[in-house]
């Protein structure tokens, strides 16, 4: 089999190292220095489970990928509209695209559900066919410590799911093949109640804490962060209620959980402190835009949006 990570950043250059090194045809895709250095030197990556290096094809356009049996696109959520497009050129006949998007991914809502936050125009799903998509909630932790090296800080977790919840041939044969790279790919037959719970703790966490800083313990031992947590997590959970999504755990789980994971920053601070684009749109906007169409008030949600929105165009405008 053949496969191409569409988005070699930190996910999906180290997603890309891994089916390397265990001998399996990738091709990565990546721009600038970083894509340079891949070409070079190799994907270096530095894990408590063990350095290594691996040496995938790498190319700076989609066109020279060629036909592949599967796509992992890793990509942020906002760079997908100006990508998509570019990606018929990795299609086959059978191509699977496995989505690994954070927050309400793309596909979750078509025709004339589908949400503009997240699939402007529809932009996405006119390039990538609804029969190709397999969903994926990633719960990787890494970072590009410098052009062509990786840092991987824990988990080896990809959770693989057909969005009706079917068991298929598909999903087994990548979640095999990810197992034999050394990851972790348990198949999910409820992908989107899954999806919802990721969302809850992003959706709170996310852009609480690049308003503030802070860490997931600070935010969620703090008296008055974690009540406002709790807020935005009680509207999520209505939301998700609307759309017949029962949550498997309770809002006091989940901030136990996020908790527990210590002194951590979110991919949200991450993104702020290293002058990226911020994930807003896909974790709190799409939300807020689904809130308003099904009649659930989320003010807690729509403050917290609204202030780190402007907080990412001062940034833009300071760095302008």
């Amino acid at each position: 089999m053949k496969f191409a990570v569409a988005g070699a950043g930190a996910i999906g250059a180290y997603l890309g190292a891994k089916m390397a090194h265990a001998g399996y045809d990738v091709t990565l895709f990546a721009r600038g220095a970083h894509c340079r250095a891949m070409q070079e030197h190799g994907v270096r990556v530095l894990s408590p489970d063990g350095d290594f290096e691996a040496h995938p094809r790498v190319v700076n356009s989609l066109a020279a990928g060629g036909p592949v049996d599967v796509v992992f696109l890793a990509v942020k959520a906002h760079s997908l509209p100006a990508l998509a497009p570019q990606l018929p050129p990795l299609f086959g006949p059978e191509t699977a695209v496995v989505s690994m998007q954070n927050g309400i991914p793309w596909w979750y809502f078509t025709g004339a559900e589908r949400l503009e936050k997240i699939d402007p125009g529809g932009v996405i799903s006119a390039a990538v066919e609804a029969r190709r998509v397999i969903g994926s909630i990633v719960y990787l932790s890494t970072e590009i410590a410098e052009a062509g090296v990786i840092r991987h800080n824990e988990s080896t977790r990809i959770t693989l799911g057909e969005p009706d919840g079917a068991r298929s041939e598909r999903c087994r044969v990548i979640s095999e093949a990810l197992v034999r790279s050394g990851l972790r790919a348990p198949i999910t037959t409820h992908i989107r109640q899954e999806i919802w719970v990721k969302l809850l703790g992003n959706i709170a966490f996310n852009p609480i804490s690049a308003l503030t800083g802070a860490t997931l313990v600070a935010i969620a031992r703090d008296p008055d962060t974690s009540q406002l947590v709790r807020a935005i997590m009680a509207e999520t959970e209505a939301l998700a209620r609307k759309l017949g999504i029962e949550m498997p755990i309770t809002i006091d789980q989940r901030i136990a959980g996020a908790e527990k994971v210590g002194e951590h920053k979110t991919s949200m601070l991450q993104d702020l402190e290293a002058g990226r684009p911020l994930e807003l749109d896909a974790i709190a906007g799409a939300a807020l835009e689904l809130g308003d169409r099904l009649g659930v008030p989320m003010p807690s949600t729509r403050a917290v949006y609204a202030c780190t929105k402007l907080l990412e165009k001062q940034r833009g405008a300071k760095l302008g």
